[in-house]
């Protein structure tokens, strides 16, 4: 297996101290993440808010040159583009597909889409497999592959599901990311189980954990809330190790790229993703 870090968990670091910092962790590849940045209220860097390693959407296709310098004079690789486009984006996916492919990076992120609570399900499945069908073939033109990500509050929380929204469509234009950190809050299943349903479409993996806790809030009727918290590698519900040992199960030796979005503690961000990519080996060996 080779292990890379999304930047999306990496935020204080412009993307030139990422790659420095990554590739002397020891890491075998970096998974850029590709979007509009925003700022936060408090000015400080965040993972969805001031984060400061990524690469705009709109100028993308200008730095092509400029991110494979930096990366492969880090001597890494990109196994992946974590994008944030919806299917029905197909201007703005077809643009990033085509510099996605002057990059020489095969595979990037195309989501499924949010789940809306006020639609009927089958409407929305219907219209979303229609716009994927026009992403994969958009994907076969650039000579890449759009992987959908197993994700909560998504039409594709689960292995099972994912592997529904794909099935007909070309696996080497359409796949699923595997993310079990994500399968904490919806979608858990056991791992060999959902990673043999995906089958041809497991195309990516995608690492973090975390952890359903009491909110602290019970109802007047006496109904106790839940909510999710993201925790290390080490301490939340998903099993790293039994994941991986799946993996190696199933025949998969590609990709796992590490998204940590748990409190630092007395790490800094240097010692944090040194410890996970030591803990993720020892995992595999």
């Amino acid at each position: 297996m080779k292990f890379a870090v999304f930047t999306v968990s990496v935020p204080e670091w412009e993307p030139a101290e990422a790659a420095k910092h990554i590739a002397g962790a020891g890491y075998d590849g970096v998974e850029w993440r590709i979007t509009e940045p925003n700022d936060s209220a408090d000015g400080k860097p965040g993972f969805w808010t001031g984060n400061r390693c990524t690469w705009p959407a709109s100028s993308f296709p200008d730095d092509v040159q400029a991110i494979k310098e930096l990366t492969n004079g880090a001597g890494l690789e990109m196994p992946a583009l974590g994008t944030y486009l919806r299917p029905d984006q197909f201007e703005q996916i077809d643009t990033t597909m085509r510099a996605a492919a002057q990059l020489g990076v095969r595979q990037l992120r195309v989501s499924s889409g949010g789940y809306e609570t006020g639609r009927s399900v089958r409407d929305q499945w219907d219209e979303r497999r229609g716009q994927y069908a026009e992403v994969a073939r958009l994907a076969a033109e650039h000579g890449v592959r759009a992987n959908i990500e197993i994700h909560h509050q998504q039409l594709t929380p689960s292995p099972h599901a994912a592997a529904a929204f794909l099935d007909g469509l070309d696996p080497d234009h359409a796949g699923a990311i595997f993310d079990i950190g994500n399968m904490v809050w919806e979608g858990w299943t056991e791992y060999r189980f959902g990673l043999e349903a995906l089958g041809p479409y497991l195309a990516h993996v995608q690492v973090k954990n975390g952890a359903v806790v009491r909110s602290g809030t019970t109802r007047d009727d006496g109904t106790v809330e839940w909510e999710n918290t993201q925790l290390t590698l080490r301490d939340g519900f998903a099993d790293i190790p039994a994941f991986l040992t799946a993996l190696k199960q199933v025949g998969y030796d590609s990709w796992v790229s590490v998204e940590d979005f748990s409190d630092l503690g007395e790490q800094t961000r240097s010692e944090r993703i040194a410890d996970n990519l030591a803990y993720l080996k020892a995992s595999a060996a």
